[in-house]
């Protein structure tokens, strides 16, 4: 998934904010519960990721002799890997695919916990859960030029990767999400 660890709870609140505004929608036990669950449900779904891409750099490390004497592109022999071994970690590898998969684990955690309750089609659920997915991602890009772009505005220099840095983009990139309502 496109996402890093630290960004599931945006995703997860911009799901609990959709649902919170679908009139066809009751939270019973809250929002808060709602983007809780959100959470634990992505984050399991990204731990996946991350253990099928350390096999993956497990299996590369071991013949990193044969991959440099048939001077094999690393990187795209990552992601052919990545992609024989996805199903065994179960990660779907095409993002809308994946999105909606989770859409669905997401409805299902949500349902079976008594958090979400709707007198529509499960689909209608699953389409506001899918649609938060992307309109996430497909802003992330332009959220992110915007932080950079503030920070090299900005009068005081932050050296990339640092923890005053980090601290300075997490700010305005919540800030960022709450213009748009995703916070």
């Amino acid at each position: 998934m496109r996402l890093k660890a630290k960004q599931t709870r945006y995703v997860a609140a911009k799901i609990g904010i959709d649902l919170a505004n679908a009139s066809f929608v009751t939270m019973p036990k809250g929002k808060e519960a709602v983007v809780e669950a959100c959470k634990a449900v992505i984050d399991e779904n990204l731990e996946n990721e991350k253990r099928l891409d350390a096999k993956v750099e497990e299996m590369l490390d071991a013949n990193i002799d044969e991959i440099e004497i048939q001077q094999a592109k690393e990187r795209e022999l990552f992601f052919m890997v990545k992609k024989r071994l996805a199903p065994e970690y179960g990660v779907i590898m095409n993002y809308d695919d994946r999105y909606n998969d989770v859409s669905h684990k997401i409805l299902d955690e949500l349902y079976e916990n008594y958090l979400l309750e709707y007198e529509v089609n499960e689909n209608q659920i699953r389409n506001v859960i899918f649609k938060a997915f992307k309109e996430f991602a497909d802003s992330f890009d332009k959220i992110d030029d915007i932080v950079y772009d503030k920070i090299r505005e900005m009068k005081k220099e932050y050296i990339p990767g640092s923890v005053e840095y980090e601290l300075v983009y997490e700010r305005l990139y919540e800030a960022e999400l709450t213009k748009r309502g995703m916070l």
